[in-house]
Formats: structure tokens, sequence, C-alpha cells
């Protein structure tokens, strides 16, 4: 009967048609990603990239962000103004226009932009739906011009306000709070995505300015050197091991390539792409053909000059990229993203362009300086040595693991279910708090793997030696997935890999060397959000019958106030004060940090590639200098309760 009722009820009347942008509004996660701090932050870079659109064209210099008091945001520019006159077909000002319809704009194609980076159009008219009001004022044709919205819509008609000697365009907003689950912006989340835009755009000038209370903060951003001080930037606190960035930039009619690449110390490679000032993090043709020309480059004049001396003998790519900071730029007419998130670019004529681009510039390099490079190789051959050892290393583990029947580690408790989607893995801090949690556990999707202590400190090992650590083999077994060149994720055991660790400074330290070790040799865990850390309570405050855990001093605070207020309760307050997971016993840990409907779990996600192997860098890498400067700089967020 009820079946019938919902057939009769599924008619005309219950179709929706959204109209103008009621659509955004609707569903903001399918225009901007989310409506949290991602999507929060990302309607600024929209705005900027109309911006940064005028510079590529050659029409502006300056931009200017500025995170004002009542926490709206202005952006201005120096580029052309936006377009007042009529459109012909929607009989409205092009600026309208732009802010109000969907897929309007000057990038599909009509020779308003030739290379572009918003290549939906949807930018101006996105930000205006979800704010509760956006102002612009455009100065153009000698004449002063402002608009102004009111949560998509136009409430008062485009008007001439005054004379101006200069262009440029200027863009108030205010997201709305019923969109966003919060409107405050972070300035250093601006900060590291304008400095990023500075870099890939040589010569413009981004200002990013706080005017709010408390928080008053300026810089300017501005790159001569474009890209090859975007690699000067990253490879600050790591050791160099040949003086000169390799730089070079080739245009061709409807594309160009700007690649800068530098060698230091490190044993990890940091390679960054962007196509049209997005940053491709899954890579693409463009990223293909620079790997593919350093792989055969350096083994052709390796050969030719007697480093490799064995014909058999061969450097592969992993050991041409180990300890490279490079950034690949492409700029082109008609890029082809794959996917909705904009992140692989498919365009298949880059990979020639960039390649031979790359062995040319590269090539000339290596010839034209001979000690540089003498460096380098050598560099390259060490790497190639200890990846021999690795594999080695490999081989054996396979050997034993299948020798042992393909055994899981001793110390794991797994769990029952197959499918890795609803599975997860706890990794504990010490035995103690591993046998309370596999007490407690749901035994069919909760695995829990014990650590002992301080994992090896990835960042100054070479990949061998990593693979000779016990519970870096432990947990590399029990993923099931592989490590680095042979890591495979459709192999992968778990969909959520939890790093329950003490709420201490060794707590924090050994979160952080297993988080290092993921974004190292694991980096598509990340990505794909299968890792997490939990939350475990400070306190267990207990009034007569009745139990609360808390999670921070501020929290622990705000409930003793309320007890206090308690009239009602005259029992005494008893106060715990965890020091470790070990103190808890099997059903506290599930009850406050391991049960599904109940735990707090933080995903660790990677905004900016660079900011994280920057911070991996300085708080995991040799040098003490930039540790010291990182500490004494956020020594104060320790003290307080964020």
């Amino acid at each position: 009967m009820a079946k019938n009722d919902n057939l009769q009820q599924y008619g005309a009347e219950q179709i929706q048609v959204l109209e103008g942008l009621e659509a955004v509004r609707k569903r903001p996660g399918m225009y901007i990603g989310s409506t949290g701090s991602r999507g929060l932050h990302h309607l600024v870079y929209e705005i900027v990239d109309n911006s940064i659109d005028e510079a590529l064209a050659g029409f502006c210099t300056n931009i200017k962000v500025v995170i004002q008091k009542d926490n709206s945001i202005m952006v201005e520019d120096d580029g052309r103004g936006m377009p007042v006159d009529m459109h012909p077909k929607m009989k409205k000002p092009a600026v309208e226009v732009i802010h109000t319809v969907l897929h309007a704009g000057g990038k599909f194609g009509g020779g308003g932009y030739k290379v572009s980076g918003g290549l939906h159009g949807v930018g101006a008219s996105v930000v205006n739906a979800l704010s509760t009001r956006m102002e612009v004022e455009i100065r153009r044709n000698g004449k002063v011009y402002r608009q102004a919205y009111e949560y998509g819509k136009t409430v008062t008609p485009l008007e001439e306000v005054g004379n101006a000697r200069k262009t440029g365009s200027k863009s108030t907003f205010w997201p709305d709070p019923e969109i966003f689950d919060d409107v405050v912006y972070d300035y250093d989340t601006l900060a590291r995505r304008l400095r990023e835009m500075a870099f890939l755009n040589k010569g413009v000038k981004i200002s990013l300015k706080d005017e709010r209370e408390g928080r008053k903060k300026e810089e300017v951003f501005h790159y001569e050197g474009g890209i090859k001080n975007y690699v000067e930037f990253m490879n600050a606190n790591k050791d160099a091991i040949h003086k000169d960035i390799v730089y070079f930039e080739v245009t061709d009619k409807e594309k160009e390539v700007e690649i800068a690449l530098q060698y230091t110390e490190s044993y990890s490679e940091t390679v960054l792409s962007f196509a049209n000032n997005i940053n491709t993090t899954e890579g693409g043709f463009h990223l293909m053909g620079f790997k593919s020309a350093m792989t055969r480059v350096f083994n052709n004049y390796a050969r030719n000059n007697k480093f490799l001396k064995d014909k058999d003998e061969a450097l592969t790519g992993e050991d041409v990229r180990e300890g490279l900071t490079a950034v690949i730029s492409v700029k082109l007419t008609e890029p082809q993203f794959e996917g909705q998130t904009k992140t692989k670019l498919g365009n298949s004529d880059m990979r020639g362009f960039v390649e031979t681009a790359t062995a040319d510039y590269v090539l000339a390099f290596l010839e034209e300086n001979p000690s540089q490079a003498k460096t380098i190789m050598e560099r390259c051959l060490k790497s190639s040595r200890a990846r021999q050892a690795a594999q080695k290393a490999r081989k054996q583990a396979r050997r034993a693991s299948f020798l042992d029947g393909n055994s899981m580690p001793g110390k794991l408790a797994d769990c029952s279910e197959k499918d890795p989607a609803i599975s997860e893995i706890f990794l504990v801090e010490g035995d103690s708090a591993g046998g309370s949690a596999k007490e407690g556990r749901d035994r069919a999707r909760q695995a829990i793997l014990p650590l002992r202590g301080k994992i090896l400190n990835v960042e100054k090992a070479r990949l061998d030696r990593i693979l000779n650590s016990e519970e870096i083999k432990n947990m590399i077994t029990a993923f099931g997935c592989g490590i680095g060149s042979d890591f495979d994720i459709e192999k992968l055991r778990y969909h959520k890999i939890i790093i329950m660790t003490d709420a201490d400074v060794d707590g924090a330290h050994i979160r952080t060397l297993l988080l290092t070790f993921f974004y190292r040799y694991m980096t598509p865990l990340i990505e794909n959000g299968y890792v997490y850390a939990a939350q475990p309570p400070l306190f267990r405050v207990k009034k007569g019958k009745e139990i609360y855990y808390t999670y921070s001093d501020r929290e622990q605070e705000k409930l003793l106030a309320e007890l206090s207020k308690d009239k009602k309760n005259k029992n005494k307050v008893e106060i715990q004060r965890y020091k470790g997971l070990g103190e808890m016993d099997a059903e506290q840990l599930w009850d406050t940090t391991m049960d599904f409907t109940k735990r707090t779990l933080i995903q660790i996600t990677v905004e900016d590639g660079a900011a994280a192997d920057d911070i991996f860098t300085t708080l995991m890498g040799d040098k003490v200098p930039p540790r010291k400067k990182f500490i004494e700089e956020h020594a104060v967020y320790a003290t307080l309760d964020i």
C-alpha cells in the first residue's frame, strides 16, 4: 500500500526546477567541493583567479586581498575592469551577467582570455550565490561603476558613481553563515595559496592584509624569478647538492612550459605539477613527459661519461628523482582536465612537448656544468645502490612472508570483515593500551596493531634501512598495499587507518613520525582520505552516578563551571586526568575513543603539497635552526586550547 502511495505522490509537482543561482545554494558542494573550511576559502580563490586571468592576458600586475574587520573579503586588481556595457542576448550589463548567470564569462572562446584556470565560468556567480551580500566596483572607460547583490540576486542597478584615472575591479563579499560551517577566514590558509599563485605568475604582486582586531598582519608576495624562486623556497630548509637551479621556459603558439629543478640531500622527491595555475596533484601528460625525459637524459649522460660502465646497468626514474625538488608549470589554451576536481591533465600532446623541452635543456645544463653534473650523477648512483639493497630486503620480506604462510604480524589482532571499505585498523601506542583496545574493540570491523615506542624517522633514512625497521615492516604487512614504487592502493586492507596515541608530547611525536612515513612513502593513503587521528579524552569527571569525559582544558573548565551550578546533585566531583591510553580499561577506551557512534576522528588531509613538504622537512629533517625557529614562533600555541 505504501509503495502505491509513493508512486501516486511522484508526479510533475514533485519535480523541482531551480532557477538562476538557486541550484548553487541547494547543492553548494557540487561547485566548491564542501561547505567546510576548504569551500569557504575556495570562494576567495575563485575571485583571485579572475584577477590572475587578467594578469595572464597581460593587463594586471597588482592584486590586493583583504580580510576586513567584519570577516568579509575584498579582492582588488588593476586589470581592465569587468565589462559594463549591455550584453546583447541577456539585455543587462555584462558585469551583472557575470555575477548572476552560471557558465557566463570571458573564458569560453569569445576572445576574452587565451589562457585561464577557471574554465567552468562559475567563479563570480557561485561566490555571489553563496554570500549574503556582494558588492562590485569597476574602474573602466574613465568612470567608476558600482552594483550590489544579495544571495545571488541583483539588489541595485549598475550605477556610475564617479570618475577614474586607472582601470581595475574590486569585489567584496560576505559568505553566508547559513551555508558554511564557519565563516571565519584563516590567514595562513589564504597566504599559502596566494604565495603559490605569485610563484606561478612571475612579476605579479599579490598582497594579503588582515584587518581583524587582534589578528592584524600583512604580507606581499612578489617573485620576479617565478617558479625558480618557488624551488628556492621549498629547498630553504634542505641542503642543496649543487648551487645552480636548472630553469627553462619554452613557448609554442598555443602552449608553454616552465620548469625549475634542483637536487638536495633529501631521501624523498618533491615534484609539483601545474596546468594553467591548477595544481595537478594526480599528474597527467605534462608530468609523464618530464619524468620520461629526465630518466632518458640521465641514463644517456651517465653512459656517455662512463658513470655507468656495465651496458646492462641503468638508472630508474626512482634513482633519478631521489632528492629532486622540481616545479613543472604548463599553460595551454584548451586544457582537458580529467575528473571534476581537475587534478590530472589529459592533453596527450603535452607529453611530447614537455619531454622535448626537458631533454634539451637538462642535457645542456649537464654538459655545460660538468662539476655540478658529476655531483648529481654520483647522487643518482648512490640512490641506485640503495634501491637495489631495498629491493633485496623486499624480496627477503616477501619470501619470509611466503614461508610463514603469508602470515600477518604476531601483534596484529585482525578483524573478521574482509571488505576494506568498512574495515579499520588502529595503530596504538604501547602494549598496555593495545591490550585494552583489543579487548574493547568491535572484532568484526576493527583491527588493532600495537606499536612499540617511536618508529624510525624516515626523513633521515633511505628505503633499505626503513624496510629493516620491525614496526614499519609490521604496518606494511598489515596494510597489504606495499610501499614506495610497489604501492598499490587497490590492495589496501583497511579504508580507515587510525593513529591512536597518548594526548601528550610523546604521543604527538609518534603521530608525527607515522604521518611522515605515510606522507613520504604511502602518499595515496592521505590523498584518498584513509588516515585519521583518534581523539582520546584528557579527563574523566564523576559526580555521583554521572560520568563525563572531556577532551580539552577549555571543555573541562566549562563542564566544571556547569557542575558547580548544579544544586540538585550535591555529590563531590571526582576528576581523573588521563596520562595515557593505558590508564583506560577496555570499556572506557571503547566508550570514549573507538565507539563508531560517539568517537571523534580527525581526518588527515593535504591541502598544499609544498607546505606539507616544508613542515615535514622542518620538523623531521637534519637542520636544527629551522626547527628551533619553528618552535619559537609556534610555542605560544602549545599553551592554547585550540
